[in-house]
């Protein structure tokens, strides 16, 4: 499928621009997720070396976003990198962009951020309803102009959310406190299954490297 050969190519940086150097992805190659002018995509594995790179002067984190259309769920990773939890949740309207920028300038500088990791559909069809949420939302994050340099990369959400509905439902909690719920562990999803696979091809390169 095509989100599967995308997800490899992203994945192992073979995308390279003109002149021959790594660069973000074109609309084209990158299955309709724009490439904005204020925040900064880097492939997968890009995200977590330029981690490791600050985190050699400072102890820096990621941010997982599950993106809805009433709601975006956040979750944090842990000062190694290596665990994902739920944070909190924020409310998405189409007149509150800017609140939410604010929000999360406020999030990058308390829990130190290094980088967002935005759930992506790439198993449904590029215009689907889940993937266009997703585009509006960093495109509109990104008119703010509120988030300059901020980096960010996407992942397969894998229907993170209906998912966790399965594990929420049997609880009898009110429909707007599961849905928040449902959003955050969503998220957590997404975050995790990013730190584990760039943790495990760290850990591979470290294993080969030491072997040489």
């Amino acid at each position: 499928m095509w989100w599967q050969e995308w997800m490899v190519q992203a994945v192992v940086g073979i995308w390279k621009d003109e002149h021959g150097e790594m660069g973000s992805l074109s609309e084209d190659e990158q299955g309709n997720v724009p490439i904005l002018k204020y925040m900064k995509y880097l492939k997968p594995i890009q995200l977590f070396q330029e981690l490791l790179k600050t985190n050699q002067h400072k102890t820096n984190r990621l941010l997982g976003l599950d993106v809805g259309d009433k709601y975006v769920g956040l979750a944090i990773s842990d000062v190694h990198n290596k665990v994902a939890s739920p944070s909190s949740v924020l409310v998405r309207k189409k007149d509150n962009i800017d609140l939410m920028a604010g929000d999360f300038q406020l999030l990058i500088s308390r829990l130190s951020l290094m980088g967002f990791v935005v759930g992506y559909p790439f198993n449904k069809q590029k215009n689907s309803a889940d993937a266009v949420q997703v585009n509006l939302f960093i495109n509109d994050l990104c008119a703010t102009g509120k988030l300059e340099g901020v980096n960010y990369t996407i992942w397969e959400e894998c229907f993170s959310s209906k998912s966790m509905g399965f594990v929420l439902n049997p609880l009898d909690l009110h429909h707007v406190h599961k849905k928040t719920a449902m959003d955050k562990f969503a998220a957590v999803a997404i975050l995790q299954g990013y730190l584990d696979f760039v943790n495990r091809i760290q850990s591979s390169d470290s294993s080969e490297a030491s072997s040489e």
